[in-house]
């Protein structure tokens, strides 16, 4: 009896270790309850910060021949990096999952052309933006669509956990929505035929049918003007501040025009201004 009620005695001294060691794990929300973000000290305390990005949504962002990170989203996580004072991890993520990878703890900070829509508000705090973005539709030349009309009946192919998805369902539901979880799938089934047109961010559809002959983005306007901008954790004041204070700093020396100088220009040549697209200091026009 006496080595029963031993035993249990252990067992719940060791289950309250793990759990306070657990919680030490964790930083501080706002009120003080738990959460797993790390604070901007933290991070510059650890000499890394954890960026989400695509590895596959050129010239965003992806992984060039040499396996290095790339595109208009990485130029500007080594700045927010090399401004910290510290070196940076890149996590790759696809569309669905950057909300449970900020939301989570995964990464400190997501840029992965990540949209701002007031349903991901609810969930993360978005800092100042530095993008404009509309949908657009890209499809071959021979059966081009240029009315979204034309699309009724049609199989349009969408990549899970976009704002193009989210458009099409609620405003166009004739449209048949052929899902894919990457953007590489995506466009890999345009290709072969297997969809009739795919839509996703304006600024990447002209892009790819820039490098891609035989296709051409018939709509290149569609939907709101929306943003893109940096996200956190809910509740990570600290990073957060010190993101806007970053952006607003980099717009007084146009940073974003110089990313797209040296990501982007060679892509778009004359097909895009860089005006229309670069938002500057978190300003909108």
């Amino acid at each position: 009896m006496k080595k029963n009620i031993f035993v249990k005695f252990i067992a719940a001294v060791i289950t309250a270790v793990l759990l306070a060691g657990a919680l030490a794990g964790c930083g501080k929300g706002e009120g003080g309850t738990a959460s797993s973000f790390r604070t901007l000290d933290e991070i510059k305390e650890s000499g890394k910060i954890v960026i989400g990005v695509f590895s596959d949504k050129a010239p965003f962002g992806y992984v060039d021949e040499y396996v290095e990170y790339q595109g208009y989203d990485v130029y500007f996580a080594e700045r927010i990096a090399k401004d910290l004072g510290v070196a940076v991890e890149y996590v790759s993520t696809d569309p669905a999952s950057r909300v449970e990878y900020v939301a989570t703890g995964k990464v400190d900070i997501i840029l992965a052309n990540f949209t701002v829509t007031e349903e991901r508000a609810k969930q993360v705090d978005f800092a100042l933006p530095y993008m404009k973005v509309m949908l657009g539709v890209v499809s071959p030349d021979e059966s081009l669509i240029t009315d979204v009309e034309q699309l009724n009946g049609k199989n349009l192919i969408v990549v899970k956990g976009t704002t193009a998805e989210t458009y099409f369902e609620k405003n166009h539901p004739d449209i048949n929505l052929q899902k894919y979880d990457e953007y590489a799938d995506a466009y890999n089934a345009l290709l072969d035929g297997r969809g009739d047109a795919f839509s996703t961010d304006n600024t990447e559809v002209l892009a790819w049918a820039l490098s891609n002959k035989g296709f051409t983005v018939g709509i290149d306007a569609l939907g709101n003007a929306d943003t893109i901008a940096p996200a956190v954790q809910k509740g990570n004041t600290t990073l957060l501040t010190w993101l806007n204070d970053e952006i607003k700093a980099l717009g007084e020396e146009q940073f974003f025009h110089a990313d797209y100088e040296a990501t982007l220009s060679e892509v778009y040549g004359e097909a895009a201004d860089p005006d229309s697209l670069v938002v500057e200091g978190g300003n909108i026009d």
